[in-house]
């Protein structure tokens, strides 16, 4: 998927590609700027107008989403797939209670349904994510920050869809708030038999609700694995410099790692390898030719010429 500027195409996800599983969660995880909220937009082809996806395929069972008229696009939208955005007070009209912008939301995608059905399962819906039902007859700004996000997650399980993507769902949330709230998640996620799609840059919060990780720079995927495996023998040298960039809490303590230099210009993205500007382990290969993606065993992969020792 591509943006278009005055510049020039921002080559924003280039070649992303996993499966989701029926009820399994993917963390997605990566610097700021490195393709992930943009890719979460492709899946529900919430682009803005200068966004073009220049190709491949989005499928959802045997349906390819790419394809669908807007129309039936938006049956699919929160019916099947539904979004968590990072910013809970900026996804809540100030001016309406919250729980009569749930209700709208089941309104416009299952019409069938009454108002009082509709209002009950409001209720239901704060109960499963830890709000008293009595708290939707509030405005967005009587809400605390855990309380709106949880609203937000509210709104998105409306319609019971198979899959959820939350973006950044913790955002400015101390970290008590964000451990109730990642375990509501991984709760209700267990108990309605959903798939999920995490997307951080934190990696504490992707291996604490993740069944497997997926590591992206520069708009494409490095590594891609199960959670334990990602995190405990990691053959990208990105996915390690972005390990022992983070304090642990346990253990002796350490200075942190950085890498030089920045992430690249996706205006004009390197070739071969798009980490190999700043990476410690490359070779001459990287910098003219892009590392197809290998197979270590186990349904872990990355794609690197050096990789690094298990």
């Amino acid at each position: 998927m591509h943006y278009h500027t005055r510049a020039g195409d921002v080559s924003a996800v280039d070649g992303v590609s996993f499966t989701l599983n029926e009820g399994e969660a993917l963390g997605l995880v990566g610097e700021s700027g490195c393709g992930k909220s943009s890719m979460a937009a492709t899946l529900l082809r919430l682009l803005p107008d200068n966004a073009r996806v220049a190709g491949g395929r989005v499928c959802l069972g045997d349906v390819d989403l790419l394809r669908l008229p807007e129309p039936e696009m938006r049956q699919v939208r929160w019916r099947r797939i539904s979004i968590v955005f990072q910013a809970a007070m900026n996804s809540l009209n100030p001016v309406h209670r919250v729980g009569d912008q749930v209700v709208e939301a089941i309104h416009a995608h299952l019409p069938d349904g009454g108002d009082e059905a509709a209002r009950a399962r409001v209720g239901e819906l704060f109960q499963l994510v830890g709000l008293d039902p009595a708290l939707a007859d509030r405005y967005p700004h009587e809400f605390s920050g855990g309380m709106r996000q949880r609203a937000i997650i509210a709104m998105a399980l409306a319609c019971n869809p198979d899959v959820i993507i939350a973006d950044e769902p913790t955002t400015a949330l101390d970290v008590i708030v964000q451990d109730s709230l990642l375990k509501s998640m991984r709760r209700f996620q267990h108990r309605l038999g959903m798939a999920m799609i995490y997307i951080s840059h934190d990696m504490a919060v992707i291996a604490e609700v993740s069944d497997r990780v997926g590591v992206m720079y520069a708009g494409r995927l490095a590594e891609l694995g199960p959670t334990e495996a990602v995190f405990l023998e990691p053959v990208h040298p990105y996915t390690r410099a972005l390990m022992s960039a983070f304090p642990s809490v346990t253990g002796e303590k350490r200075e942190l790692a950085t890498l030089p230099g920045e992430p690249p210009d996706l205006l004009h993205p390197p070739g071969g390898c798009r980490f190999h500007p700043r990476c410690p382990a490359r070779v001459e290969r990287c910098g003219r030719q892009a590392p197809p993606w290998q197979d270590f065993g186990g349904g872990h992969f990355a794609a690197c010429w050096n990789p690094l020792d298990r």
